[in-house]
């Protein structure tokens, strides 16, 4: 039996969503020492994707398959009783028919979250990347709207990616702005149906500096696919996988 689990986890101290050779905690072997304590026996966790060391989770989507009489809804709880508090199984069930996680994603959504203030904000460190400067919210909306759509995005890409195509497609990019009396929060937000190694790292950092007044590059990075072109690589704590969507009923809703 493939069961499918909806899972969060605050990326802060893990190496990652791939389970480690030399044993660093990392999602996949947190869920696979969990889902074997559970089942009775040793059981391989598959994930829609790869995160980084350090990148957050609201809706990364994983399957496994295992044999147990337990209710597919209950393994979510049961699960979280052998789990770390920085990782959660929010739900759980039985999988369509053919469905796989990773092949199967037709898009995903990432949050990338940065603010502007005066001094470091401890609360808001963790989760997203303090930024120098006041970028112009106007600017970095033009942004957003010329990354959608579909563009050969290899300047957008850190170096190890292993990809055999570098064109992907934008479907919406936004920007959410909060204020505060000592700070802006901004969220940005990014729906594809599928993203190059670092690819939204890189869009964000390049979503800063058109904010701040850079000279527009994106015609030239798109037909050259030069990195050198663009911004720097934004922190990873400032990334959350948001959602994954298959186009098919999970965990009982419409679509997941």
């Amino acid at each position: 039996m493939r069961y499918v689990f909806l899972v969060c986890y605050d990326g802060t101290g893990l190496s990652g969503f791939q389970r480690q050779a030399k044993g660093e905690r990392t999602v996949q072997g947190e869920l696979e020492r969990a889902l074997s304590a559970v089942a009775g026996a040793p059981v391989r966790v598959c994930g829609s994707g790869r995160t980084d060391a350090g990148v957050h989770a609201l809706g990364q989507v994983c399957h496994a398959d295992f044999q147990t009489e337990i209710p597919a809804q209950k393994l979510s709880v049961c699960m979280n009783a052998f789990l770390p508090p920085d990782i959660r199984v929010l739900k759980s069930g039985e999988a369509p028919e053919g469905f796989d996680c990773t092949r199967g994603a037709r898009q995903k959504t990432y949050h990338y979250r940065f603010y502007t203030a005066e001094e470091e904000i401890p609360l808001l460190g963790r989760y997203a990347v303090r930024v120098k400067g006041s970028p112009d919210p106007a600017l970095m909306r033009a942004f957003c709207g010329r990354i959608e759509g579909e563009h050969d995005f290899a300047a957008f890409r850190a170096a190890g990616s292993s990809a055999k195509t570098t064109v992907r497609t934008v479907y919406a990019a936004t920007l959410l702005e909060e204020r505060a009396p000592l700070y802006t929060l901004y969220t940005f937000s990014v729906t594809g149906n599928g993203f190059l190694y670092n690819m939204v790292r890189i869009l964000a950092g390049e979503l800063v500096a058109a904010g701040m007044g850079k000279r527009d590059v994106l015609p030239e990075a798109f037909r050259t696919g030069e990195r050198s072109l663009l911004a720097g690589t934004m922190p990873a704590r400032g990334l959350t996988l948001y959602q994954v969507e298959y186009g098919v009923p999970l965990f009982g809703t419409r679509q997941e």
